[in-house]
């Protein structure tokens, strides 16, 4: 039997009514694992091929056939829009099943919650936060809700690898596995993955199954691509000369910006217009600057408003706008975002992706591109690299592009290599131990010590964590009355825990800053980190406003609509880059090579940098005298082995080589004052690292280095050793210095 026979009639229906002539390979290989083996699955394909269908298809059909007698699947998005996104997508096809859909997050109303834990059923479409809520809120009627659960699937798996939310992930299904008796199938499901098989192991740890991962050979794909340089003002790197194969500078001569414009806004000005277009930002405080400079310049031309703006900080009212605008296929709006829309929400026929310089890793760079190509259009996006003009006297290491290398490094990694940052397991997550210890002392109640370290520590995300350093955790937390000790020796949570357990913001374990929620009227636009004191101006929701009151007390802004530009408040977005991008990078400076989607101003500005970097010798050795006793070191490491060094050389080779002054760019460069040699330098960094020596070492007398959410409820030395073996890389550090053979 054919795999589109095997699908119940009313898949079969749904599949000719969307005009489809084939299945996918994807769908056929995931029907074929879900159908014919008990194992879990991992569905890696390109951006908008039918995953979800891939997974659901199946699903469904063997729900028509054995109705659960509960909640049959459970669906994890990392995102509301997502879920918000695939909630529409699935109701019309599980309507035809007779198969109820429930989604379920922080926008969705109490009565809809509330049918769903009157009629558990069908599939339930949710986010790890809430997911976390249900177990705290209803952990009596958990049982009741999951008793038949069959799969659980997990969207854009490769967003939950690389920090403590996936581990949450991971132990939220397994807590509630075990609360419910059952031991669902997981499905992961994303477009890039870095490392199969280990992705495969992390979706089956605590199963007791393996997992099948279907190779679907990609399609050859046309990309339009272009990447192009500004400098903020002045002249430009290179005038009259257009590279061959480029896409052109100026589809339409009468498409002009205002005078005076930002160069490189001015260009995403020019060629939105007419189009429907994402521009993808780092960071929450540049999307807002970039919305407010672009819909001034609407103004300054005398032309609609024809920008919309997406965020995480964004109230739900304006995220939604925006979507439903992106979604309208004859809007030719344009959104400007973080990577908010940067997952898996179908938003229609997108013409053109913008990228306002380099994004930090592959993954991120492949996500953002797929959200254009859809409806049969090749995927198509500009970049817009833009930087300071350097100042005649500038230090060599300020004169190199960095951000225009980085993005040529990202993208011929992938051509090159097909390269996908790998995922990172192997951290020492006391946060996350913190978390979901409190967590489970609030859904369970009294335990004994032995109960609650069977619940927690047997989970498999915790597998590093040793016993002895959970005990130094459960006294640390019984003496700052996050957890008391009742007295017949059990555990409970203490009066300080309550106060962080019930707070809504307790559910998510990603970084939060101290939010104040913006209010214009009646209406909310969203929140903002630090709000300052009235008279002074914010930017959110891609327009000014005036402060006119800050209740600090109910963390409230109320302000009104002004004219002008300013930064906004929303804390700090750090980025986390791979070795194997800054060492792309150091061969896009070396080689000669030529890439065709680099537009005259990148290709003239490489020239020079790679003028540059040879004349300089940065090339040939790491080590660069710039004047006097002033030096550069270029390692082309990571952000944590490169955070390891630069802790390694303060520490551990400063005092011996008279360095001082330690001034970095992460993960770029170093620069330093040093009276020894540069034979000297490499002779002690070799010498030293060869040693045996405690990573903790690296963490500076009395620092404790909060990196996670709750590591401020951690004793110290934990913290000090979460950092030192889960963070630094020491071995990439180790393996960089003795290579080098000066």
């Amino acid at each position: 039997m054919n795999i589109f026979d095997r699908y119940a009639p009313f898949v079969q229906d749904f599949i000719y009514r969307s005009n489809w002539e084939s299945l996918r390979a994807i769908q056929v290989a995931a029907a074929d694992a879900v159908f014919n083996t008990d194992e879990n699955v991992l569905l890696s394909a390109s951006t908008a091929s039918g995953k979800t269908e891939a997974a659901f298809f199946p699903i469904l059909t063997l729900f028509s056939e054995d109705p659960p007698r509960s909640v049959g699947a459970i669906y994890i998005g990392p995102l509301k829009a997502l879920i918000n996104d695939q909630f529409m997508r699935l109701n019309e096809l599980c309507a035809e099943g007779d198969i109820p859909v429930w989604h379920w997050h922080g926008d969705v109303s109490q009565s809809h919650k509330a049918k769903m834990l009157k009629n558990p059923s069908g599939i339930l479409q949710i986010t790890p936060e809430s997911l976390e809520a249900l177990l705290i809120r209803k952990h009596a009627a958990i049982s009741r809700l999951f008793c038949d659960l069959r799969f659980v699937v997990i969207d854009e798996v490769h967003s939950l690898m690389r920090g403590d939310r996936g581990g949450q992930t991971l132990c939220l299904i397994e807590r509630l596995s075990k609360m419910a008796g059952v031991n669902p199938r997981r499905i992961g499901l994303s477009a890039t993955i870095g490392d199969l098989e280990a992705t495969g192991q992390f979706l089956a740890a605590g199963t007791g199954r393996g997992t099948v991962i279907p190779r679907i050979e990609a399609k050859g794909a046309k990309w339009r691509l272009s990447m192009e340089h500004f400098f903020v003002s002045g002249p430009q790197s290179a005038e009259d000369k257009e590279p061959e194969g480029a896409l052109p500078v100026l589809e339409n001569p009468t498409d002009t910006a205002p005078e005076r414009a930002d160069p490189g806004m001015g260009y995403i000005f020019e060629h939105t217009r007419g189009k429907k277009c994402l521009v993808f930002v780092n960071s929450r405080e540049e999307c807002e600057a970039v919305t407010t400079t672009l819909r001034q310049y609407c103004e300054a031309n005398h032309e609609p408003d024809r920008f919309l703006i997406h965020h995480g900080n964004l109230s739900a009212s304006f995220r939604e706008t925006a979507e439903a605008e992106m979604k309208d296929e004859d809007s030719c709006k344009t959104t400007v975002t973080t990577a908010t829309l940067e997952l898996g929400i179908d938003i229609g026929r997108l013409e053109r992706a913008f990228q306002i310089d380099a994004p930090f890793t592959v993954s991120s760079f492949l996500q953002r591109m797929g959200r254009t190509g859809r409806r049969d259009m090749p995927p198509e996006m500009w970049f817009v690299i833009r930087e300071d003009a350097p100042e005649p006297r500038a230090m060599l290491p300020e004169t190199v592009p960095w951000a225009l290398i980085q993005g040529i490094a990202l993208i011929q990694l992938y051509l090159e290599e097909r390269w996908v940052e790998p995922p990172k397991f192997d951290r020492l997550p006391y946060s996350l131990l913190y978390h979901q210890t409190m967590s489970t002392l609030a859904s369970c109640g009294e335990l004994y010590p032995g109960e609650l370290a069977s619940k927690v520590l047997t989970l498999k995300y915790f597998h590093r964590i040793s016993q002895e350093d959970y005990k130094k955790l459960l006294r640390y937390l019984i003496e700052n009355d996050h957890i008391q000790r009742t007295e017949n020796g059990g555990l409970i949570v203490g009066l300080a825990g309550e106060r962080i357990v019930n707070s809504f913001k307790f559910y998510a374990v990603f970084q939060e800053s101290e939010e104040y929620t913006v209010r214009w009227g009646s209406q909310e636009l969203g929140t903002v980190v630090k709000p300052p004191p009235p008279g002074e101006k914010i930017a959110i929701a891609g327009h000014v406003w005036i402060v006119e009151e800050v209740d600090h007390k109910r963390r409230l802004v109320y302000c009104e609509e002004v004219k002008g530009k300013v930064p906004a408040y929303f804390g700090e977005c750090p980025g986390d880059i791979n070795t194997k991008i800054l060492e792309r990078m150091k061969g896009v400076l070396a080689e000669e090579k030529q890439y065709p989607y680099l537009m005259k101003n990148a290709v003239a500005r490489l020239e020079q940098a790679r003028h540059t970097a040879a004349n300089s010798g940065m090339l040939d050795e790491p080590l660069i005298n710039i004047g006097g006793d002033m030096w550069c070191l270029f390692p082309w490491l990571g952000s944590y082995a490169f955070l390891a060094l630069e802790r390694f050389i303060k520490i551990k080779c400063a005092p011996k080589l008279g360095i001082k002054g330690v001034d970095s760019s992460r993960p770029y460069f170093m620069q330093f004052k040093m009276k020894a040699s540069r034979e000297e330098f490499f002779a002690v960094l070799r010498e030293t690292a060869q040693e045996e020596f405690d990573p903790m070492e690296l963490v500076y007398p009395d620092e404790i280095p909060v990196f996670e959410k709750y590591d401020e409820f951690i004793p110290a030395e934990l913290v000090r050793k979460g950092f030192a073996y889960g963070i630094l890389d020491i071995e990439g550090m180790k393996e960089r210095i003795l290579g080098w053979n000066m």
